[in-house]
């Protein structure tokens, strides 16, 4: 096994694969920012180090500096968490030539998928279900027109290198064409250093499902089922499920397939993620996460199976626990995402001092988090204040569940999504499992929320509506006055 690891991450991750660490007695290293200096993660953690100011491109992503700390304080390892860096290849180089093992896929693989165009090439080869499209980088305003006409409006813009939901732009009719290729283009030459963009079909209302896949580094490899990402706001997830309500189990099996295929193609080892869309009966491969999800637990609520766990052991050359044929999925689970965000005031983020933070309890629940009382939630970084894990038998009494853990979680200090997360699970079309990506605002869900906050500010008296106040306070607080991974 690994001596010791160092976590170039912060937050509730750099917790998650703490935990995960300890369990197995490797001693653990959190390295921070200055704004980050009294978060949890680096209390955690064994040993600890502060690597620059508070901006993430000074500190987080300062790669000559997060080497420099994993060899002065003899880590063998490197877990990149997500966000930051966990995608750059660059970085995965840099940890291998120094003799730092990288807990994530091997280099090739990384720069196969960080390209959509070359990994669209390889998958379509490959015989996997594509988006249609093309697999060339469009050279000018005319050849953009040209494939646009091919392939039929409306159409998706794509940056090659991008991810995260930036990099992505609809184009309606030709008119939008020229205007939309440049903004796309500057932005991914700003965002990712390559201005390469190319053309999807543009698929009307889908809904986004993603499969878990984990491999070693003896060919051995699984996919451990499905979840569903539909919930999004600017193609960023909110709520994750699974199973998904859309798939039969003999879809599960072949989409399943299908990205155990996709990874062996990219000579994949570890954890990653292969998201397709899905519409009536149809799927296609979209691309390839090539790092733990933000929204993992779920996955391991309903399977058993520790997925960081199983990322240390494959990075220390070990095969894996499982076959495919010991993946079951047992009841149902969500993840809602408890974000520092404004969700009266289009999601702005809303960083502060945390005042109260008392976290909701019971059967069924868990709580990812990287916060506590009296913690500033530093302005640099994405707003994730914590990850609500719900487990129950079934999806109907998950989402009671849910609604109920909603219910317990008080937050006061800042503004939170809270009463969005609230409003949708007690929507008629959540609650029927028949949304898909553009389910916030074709049902005007952030509407509701507005209703539904001044419904409670309006309500009086009674305990229960006195302690579902106390739950929501911050956002209702702020609501007169008035980002993810």
């Amino acid at each position: 096994m690994l001596s010791k690891v160092m976590v170039a991450n912060r937050g509730e991750i750099a917790v998650r694969i703490m935990r995960a660490c300890k369990e197995f007695g490797i001693p653990t290293v959190a390295v921070y920012s200055e704004a980050d200096a009294k978060a949890l993660f680096v209390r955690y953690a064994d040993e600890s180090y502060c690597i620059g100011p508070g901006p993430a491109k000074l500190s987080y992503l300062n790669m000559d500096v997060l080497i420099d700390t994993a060899l002065k304080c003899g880590a063998d390892g490197i877990h990149p968490g997500y966000g930051f860096l966990a995608e750059n290849s660059k970085f995965a180089g840099m940890c291998a030539s120094n003799g730092i093992e990288f807990i994530g896929p091997p280099v090739p693989a990384m720069e196969l998928m960080g390209s959509k165009i070359d990994s669209k090439r390889s998958m379509i080869a490959a015989g996997v279900h594509v988006v249609p499209g093309v697999t060339e980088a469009l050279a000018d305003h005319e050849r953009a027109r040209d494939v646009a006409h091919e392939v039929g409006y409306p159409i998706m813009l794509k940056a090659s290198a991008g991810g995260g939901g930036i990099g992505i732009q609809k184009v309606d009719d030709e008119k939008q064409m020229e205007k939309a290729l440049e903004s796309i283009r500057r932005l991914a030459l700003n965002s990712f250093g390559d201005d390469s963009v190319f053309i999807e079909k543009f698929i009307e209302d889908p809904r986004h499902i993603e499969f878990q896949i984990i491999g070693d580094k003896h060919g051995h490899m699984i996919h451990v089922n499905e979840r569903e990402c539909s919930v999004q706001r600017r193609h960023q997830k909110l709520i994750e499920e699974t199973p998904s309500c859309a798939l039969t189990p003999e879809l599960r099996e072949e989409i399943g397939e299908q990205a155990k295929l996709a990874a062996k193609t990219a000579g994949y080892y570890n954890a990653g993620t292969c998201e397709f869309m899905f519409k009536d009966g149809r799927y296609y491969f979209l691309e390839m996460n090539t790092r733990l999800q933000v929204e993992h637990p779920i996955t391991e609520a309903i399977t058993g199976i520790d997925l960081a766990r199983e990322q240390l052991r494959v990075a220390s050359g070990l095969e894996l626990e499982y076959d495919q044929e010991d993946i079951v999925g047992r009841g149902h689970a969500i993840e809602c995402r408890i974000n520092a965000e404004d969700p009266l005031n289009n999601f702005a983020p809303a960083p502060g001092k945390i005042v109260k933070y008392a976290e909701p309890g019971g059967p069924g629940i868990r709580i990812d988090s990287g916060v506590y009382a009296g913690f500033e939630i530093p302005p640099f970084y994405d707003s994730m204040i914590a990850k609500l894990i719900v487990w129950a038998e079934d999806r109907p009494r998950a989402i009671e569940r849910v609604k109920r853990a909603l219910w317990e979680f008080q937050i006061s200090g800042v503004r939170t999504n809270i009463p969005f997360h609230t409003v949708v699970m007690n929507h008629d079309i959540w609650k029927a499992g028949k949304y898909n990506t553009s389910y916030i605002p074709r049902y005007g869900i952030l509407e509701k929320v507005v209703q539904y906050v001044q419904e409670q500010k309006a309500a009086s008296g009674g305990p229960k509506i006195a302690a579902a106040m106390a739950a929501v306070g911050a956002v209702i607080a702020g609501a007169a006055g008035q980002q993810e991974r």
